[in-house]
């Protein structure tokens, strides 16, 4: 087979213009750099796209009511059909793995499968999807344990998979990092429309000030931040770019945090709508440092895109963050020694909050050491994540895989 008739068909939860998380990122990026090599298809949930080489598909009607991982299963059957024809078929995150690990029996054609998350290092879904989590648990398991190849978006990523299904053969198993649209994520260009964002949401660009960006979810450790700020000086602000909670109760307890900074402190934004890109680089733009205090993160697309706007990074020293953050160079890493239970809770919470707090200091008592973080790590990005190189190395997998 010529490597320009080669059909490669995406299966995906998220794809624009419903994206909600790094794994719908990395899709819409992966395909478009994909496209010039080999002949592409996406099939997406959330229902019909315009886009030509991309179908949706919306939850079946006679699966309204159940639960939300039965729902998922109805659409992964319909994407496991519209894989006929494929060569490869190629599944991101335990929504579509089952749907991929079907297209593959039924078509006997290989399956791969990228590793963003691991449903067994993220017990706290059990809270959202009730017994759905059993089910979601089984379909990543069942996928990764038939799967041809898998992708590992960070060496902690590959890690963590043979650990988690240790049936798994090693030699599946390919380290292919995320990557980044450098031409989409730098600095703005556009003065006027970053001062106009910055004066809606009340950011003062004279402050030093405290970036987050991220779902409202166990694994990116927000209660966690919002405690550590207690201990920032009075005059920082605090950027909260968070939405999309898994649950009531972890929404509650953030909302609980947020209101009690804003009594002691000014300079607390919570914005809770998803940003379009160039009004997110707007807010990034006014940070002084980023920070990531996931307790999970298998690779963080989130602070590859503040680094490429210039920012430094303060992020926890876990799973692929420290393959991204250069420590002492383009940020810098929080300890954290975790339960190895699946939780990646901390083993003493307060220290860890602390450790927050300090790095957080450290980084904001000196601007123009900051300045110095941020302009490496624009470098670090623009030499190790680009989309093109990404590409490269996600079709020699697809190479290997089709060579047997």
């Amino acid at each position: 087979m010529s490597e320009n008739t080669m059909r490669v068909d995406l299966l995906t939860r998220e794809y624009p213009p419903h994206i909600y998380g790094g794994a719908g990122v990395h899709v819409a990026e992966l395909s478009r750099v994909l496209r010039p090599h080999i002949d592409v298809r996406v099939h997406a949930f959330d229902g019909p796209r315009d886009e030509e080489g991309v179908s949706g598909f919306s939850d079946l009607p006679e699966l309204a009511e159940a639960n939300p991982a039965l729902r998922t299963f109805g659409v992964d059957l319909l994407l496991a059909q519209a894989c006929e024809g494929a060569d490869l078929v190629h599944s991101h995150t335990w929504y579509a793995n089952l749907g991929g690990h079907l297209a593959s029996l039924l078509y006997d054609i290989p399956h791969i499968l990228s590793a963003h998350s691991l449903e067994p290092l993220r017990p706290w879904k059990a809270e959202q999807l009730g017994g759905g989590y059993a089910l979601s648990s089984w379909a990543e398991r069942t996928a990764y344990e038939g799967a041809t190849g898998v992708i590992a978006v960070s060496g902690g990523m590959r890690e963590d998979i043979l650990r988690a299904y240790p049936a798994v053969d090693p030699d599946i198993v390919h380290v292919v990092h995320n990557g980044i649209d450098l031409a989409a994520w730098q600095p703005p260009s556009d003065p006027e429309h970053r001062a106009q964002v910055l004066q809606r949401y009340g950011i003062d660009d004279s402050r030093r000030a405290v970036v987050f960006v991220g779902r409202i979810t166990r694994q990116k450790g927000l209660p966690y931040l919002l405690r550590a700020v207690r201990e920032l000086d009075d005059d920082v602000q605090v950027i909260l770019c968070a939405g999309a909670p898994d649950t009531k109760e972890i929404m509650a307890e953030v909302v609980g945090l947020v209101e009690e900074l804003k009594q002691t402190r000014d300079g607390v934004i919570w914005i809770e709508d998803m940003l379009p890109r160039e009004d997110l680089i707007a807010v990034l733009s006014a940070g002084t440092v980023f920070t990531c205090p996931s307790i999970y993160e298998p690779l963080g697309i989130v602070n590859l895109e503040a680094m490429a706007v210039g920012l430094p990074v303060v992020g926890s020293a876990t799973g692929g963050i420290p393959e991204v953050i250069d420590d002492g160079v383009t940020g810098v890493l929080i300890p954290i020694e975790q339960v190895q239970d699946g939780t990646g809770t901390p083993l003493d919470p307060d220290t860890f909050i602390a450790d927050i707090a300090e790095r957080l200091n450290y980084v904001l008592s000196d601007p123009a050491r900051a300045a110095q973080m941020g302009q490496a790590a624009r470098r670090r990005v623009e030499e190790h994540f680009s989309w093109e190189a990404i590409a490269e190395r996600t079709l020699e997998v697809y190479r290997r895989v089709l060579a047997g």
